[in-house]
C-alpha cells in the first residue's frame, strides 16, 4: 500500500528478529478483502506499508530465545499476533492485546506478508508447525478464514440442533456455515446471490440458501424458522444493512454473531423495535480472528482428520510477482472470484 488507494511493488530489506521473534519465507498467501478495506483507508493512512496477513511459509531466522523453532521449519502463522504477555491477553482477549484489534499487526501497524521474508513477533506463540501430510495451499487457510469463520459459530452460541443463518457466503461466511455444521446445528440457512458460493455453502453445510436480490430475507428467514427467527445469526460481510437484517432475523434470547469488518461510516445502527428496544434478551456478540499456537494447532488438525477441506474457496492462483494483477481480482471481485492464492 503506497497511499489510500494505490498499492505496488517496492524493495524492502530482509527483516530482522528480537530476541523472541521469527523471519519467515513466504511460501504462500491468501489476499483478504480486509486488504481492500485498508487500501480503501479502512483503518487510516498508511504510506509504503506492505499488506497481506494470511501466509504460510519456512522458518529463515529465529532470535536466541526462542525454543520450539528452527530454521527450515514449515510454518503457519496466525494473522493476528497477540503480545501474549499484555493485560488483555491475561484477561482473556489477546486479540486486544496493547489497544483494541492490537493483536492485529500485519499490514496495521508493521508490515505484512505480501513479501519474500516477514516478521513474526513472539515465534513461540504465534507460530504453529504444520503437519507433513497438510499441503501449504490447505494450511494457509487457518491465518484467517478457518479462525475467523469458525470464531463466528463459536460466539454465536449454537445450541445443538438449532437453527442458524449465515449472512453473506464470502470466505468467512463459509467457512463460517462449515462451523455452525460442526457445532451441530440443526438447521443451516446461507444468505447469498452469487451461484458459485450459494454452490459452495451447500458443500460446507447450508441446508437453505436465501438469495437476497429475489426474496425478502427477514420474511424468507421466518418462514423457514415458522416464525421464531434463528437461535444464531452470524454476519459475515460487514454492512449496516446486513447487521441490522442479523438482528431481524433473531429470535428474543437469541445472539448475533459479527464477523463482519465496517470499514465504512461513523455508526452501525441498530433497528429498534427488532432489538425489543433494547430489552429482548438478544446478545450482540463481536470478535477479532484468535490468534496464537493453539489456537492454530487445533485448526491445523482439523484438516488433518479431513473434518474440513478449505481448497475448495480458491478460485484463483497468481504468481507473488502478478501480485498486483492478482490485488485487482480481488479487490473489484473478477472473473467470479471466491479466495485468491499467492504461490512464491
Amino acid at each position: 500500500m503506497k497511499e489510500i488507494g494505490r498499492v505496488g511493488f517496492m524493495e524492502k530489506p530482509v527483516p530482522r528478529p528480537g530476541p523472541l521473534d521469527a523471519v519467515v519465507r513466504t511460501t504462500a498467501a491468501l489476499i483478504c478483502t480486509s486488504d481492500s478495506h485498508t487500501v480503501k483507508g479502512g483503518i487510516g493512512p498508511r504510506e509504503n506499508l506492505t499488506l497481506g496477513h494470511e501466509a504460510v511459509g519456512v522458518v529463515h531466522e529465529v532470535g536466541d530465545e526462542v525454543k520450539d523453532f528452527r530454521p527450515g521449519d514449515r510454518v503457519l502463522v496466525g494473522a493476528i499476533t497477540p503480545d501474549w504477555g499484555d493485560l488483555a491477553s491475561q484477561n482473556g482477549h489477546p486479540s486486544q492485546s496493547g489497544a483494541p484489534l492490537g493483536g492485529f499487526k500485519f499490514a496495521n501497524s508493521k508490515d505484512g506478508v505480501f513479501a519474500e521474508y516477514f516478521h513474526v513477533n513472539e515465534a513461540d506463540a504465534n507460530l504453529a508447525k504444520i503437519p507433513d501430510e497438510v499441503t501449504d495451499e490447505m494450511a494457509v487457510y487457518c491465518a484467517d478464514m478457518l479462525s475467523t469463520g469458525f470464531m463466528g459459530a463459536e460466539n454465536g452460541n449454537i445450541p445443538i440442533g438449532g437453527t442458524v443463518a449465515v449472512l453473506a457466503q464470502g470466505p468467512v461466511g463459509l467457512m463460517a456455515t462449515a462451523g455452525a455444521k460442526l457445532r451441530g446445528a440443526g438447521l443451516v440457512i446461507g444468505v447469498e446471490s452469487v451461484p458459485r458460493r450459494q454452490k459452495l455453502a451447500r458443500v460446507y453445510g447450508a441446508d437453505e440458501i436465501v438469495d437476497f436480490t429475489t426474496e425478502n430475507v427477514v420474511e424468507r428467514v421466518h418462514e423457514l424458522t415458522h416464525g421464531q427467527g434463528v437461535d444464531t445469526a452470524i454476519e459475515a460481510l460487514g454492512a449496516e444493512a446486513t447487521f441490522q437484517s442479523a438482528v431481524e432475523i433473531t429470535k428474543p434470547g437469541g445472539t448475533v454473531s459479527n464477523t463482519g469488518y465496517y470499514g465504512e461510516g461513523e455508526f452501525v445502527r441498530i433497528p429498534r423495535i427488532a432489538w425489543g428496544v433494547g430489552m429482548a434478551d438478544k446478545t450482540i456478540s463481536t470478535g477479532l480472528c484468535p490468534g496464537g499456537r493453539l489456537r492454530m494447532d487445533r485448526l491445523l488438525r482439523m484438516l488433518v482428520t479431513k473434518r474440513i477441506d478449505p481448497t475448495h474457496m480458491t478460485t484463483h492462483t497468481f504468481r507473488f510477482d502478478e501480485m498486483e494483477r492478482a490485488f485487482e481480482v480481488a479487490d473489484k471481485k473478477l472473473d467470479d472470484v471466491v479466495k485468491v492464492l499467492i504461490s512464491f
